[in-house]
């Protein structure tokens, strides 16, 4: 049942977005992070970043409020491989209000389909979001 609840509705502009984001040539890190608006039920851009590091990044994220970031690392493998996978992230910090993280929580199923994303993670503290962290699970898909 939750793949198909859908608490909060993509905004057709970040949808757009998220399009050209996944086809963008640049070889730098990138992000999109998306914040839900309470009042009209739409998940929304917040910030877009370029030649952005997860340091930066985290430093840019709200402690104690959710997001998804959609982010562009480029991955260098085990092999010397260099890939570009597009991650989600989904940032949601204890202590944040329980109405935030259901609303939130019960739009990530939607945002990954329609974004058509494969790499989901989670975290519970902007602290987790490091390079390593990062790197570590990226590696489970080779």
């Amino acid at each position: 049942m939750s793949d198909t609840l859908v608490v909060c509705e993509l905004d057709a502009d970040l949808l757009a977005r998220l399009r050209k984001f996944r086809f963008r040539k640049e070889k730098t890190n990138a992000a999109i992070v998306i914040k839900v608006d309470k009042e009209s039920q739409m998940m929304v851009l917040d910030e877009e970043h370029e030649d952005i590091s997860l340091d930066s990044l985290r430093n840019e994220l709200p402690e104690r409020q959710p997001r998804f970031i959609v982010y562009s690392y480029k991955y260098v493998h085990h092999d010397d491989r260099v890939s570009y996978p597009m991650c989600l992230i989904f940032s949601s910090p204890q202590g944040c209000h329980p109405q935030q993280q259901v609303m939130y929580a019960g739009s990530k199923n939607h945002l990954v389909q329609a974004a058509e994303l494969t790499k989901v993670f989670e975290i519970r503290s902007t602290d987790e979001l490091t390079e390593a962290w990062l790197c570590e699970k990226l590696a489970f898909f080779r």
